[in-house]
């Protein structure tokens, strides 16, 4: 499947992502307790269901800041977890990827879209993506990005979508990760108001790290429109591998008990679908080769997107 998706970055076409899993699974009602994949998944298919319907050319599994340690950091220690914590915590992330893909993986088959959509694998920063501070050292970023990356290989995703990472250092670990089970390897950095990485890195050198280290598609994501105008407009001038862009729209609202992640973003309507879509021209025409939606985004903005591309001749249904 990922061989489908090559050919059509490589003749000059356009991918189109999927929208945001988490922040719109919470509009809908879904608690977000181990990302609802335990309670409601038969929801989070439902809803990659309703991106395929929208024309989503890739499933990103609704894995997003899925890893052991946000049940870990919620304890003293390992130890604690054992002593106090409800059975099966330590192999719960694990499980909770599997059942992510295999959510995925069934909506796909039930549209009849296997030999057309790919499903990404997403891997994201240990901590909490906007906190580049809380970055774990790059041996540990490492050892604990393939643990999770191995589970996405055996499972049998197409590639694997590093997303929203905010500082180099563990961008290379989970790109060395995910290079290290055989699956390709795409890399979306989240944006700081000035334009570089969240951590303060440059872009500039970001871009090349990824695509030194055999990153396939480097992306910019997680900050507002207007901020991946501006990043892609400078990507263009030093990509030299297909880059692309999605977008949150609204205000990320944290819960008030924790700063932990809390997939809730308001004010989304100050970017409705048709105006996404146009901010979205803008980056197709600084060279964007993939584009999607971030948080806030619904499957609307991607039938937008896909609305779009067909009528600009920039992308054509998918084969």
């Amino acid at each position: 499947m990922y061989d489908n998706i090559q050919a059509r970055l490589q003749k000059g076409g356009t991918i189109l992502l999927d929208g945001a899993l988490g922040s719109e699974l919470v509009r809908r009602g879904v608690r977000w307790r181990k990302h609802g994949l335990l309670t409601d998944a038969d929801r989070v298919k439902q809803l990659h269901e309703e991106y395929l319907a929208a024309g989503a050319d890739v499933l990103r599994t609704n894995t997003f800041q899925l890893n052991p340690r946000i049940f870990l950091n919620v304890f003293r220690n390992r130890q604690h977890m054992r002593h106090i914590g409800a059975p099966g915590l330590e192999d719960l992330a694990p499980q909770l990827v599997r059942t992510s893909v295999a959510q995925a993986r069934q909506a796909r088959a039930q549209a009849g879209l296997e030999k057309t959509v790919a499903i990404a694998g997403v891997l994201s920063p240990l901590e909490h993506c906007f906190r580049p501070d809380l970055a774990p050292p790059p041996d540990a970023a490492r050892r604990e990005h393939e643990e999770l990356a191995r589970v996405f290989a055996e499972e049998k995703v197409d590639f694997l979508l590093l997303e929203s990472m905010n500082t180099l250092a563990e961008a290379k670990a989970a790109l060395a990760a995910g290079r290290a089970v055989g699956l390709p390897v795409w890399v979306s950095f989240v944006l700081g108001p000035e334009g570089e990485l969240l951590g303060r890195e440059p872009l500039e050198k970001a871009v090349a790290e990824m695509e030194k280290g055999g990153a396939e598609v480097v992306l910019v994501n997680c900050a507002p429109p207007e901020d991946i105008t501006r990043a892609l407009g400078r990507m263009k001038k030093f990509a030299t591998r297909p880059f692309g862009g999605f977008a949150h729209i609204g205000r990320f609202s944290p819960p008030s008990w924790k700063f932990d992640f809390f997939p809730q973003f308001t004010d989304t309507e100050e970017w409705p679908p048709d105006r996404y879509a146009r901010e979205a021209d803008r980056w197709r025409e600084q060279g964007a080769r993939v584009v999607g939606g971030c948080c806030g985004t619904g499957p609307a903005h991607i039938a937008a997107l896909r609305a779009w591309l067909g009528k600009n001749g920039a992308g054509s249904p998918r084969p």
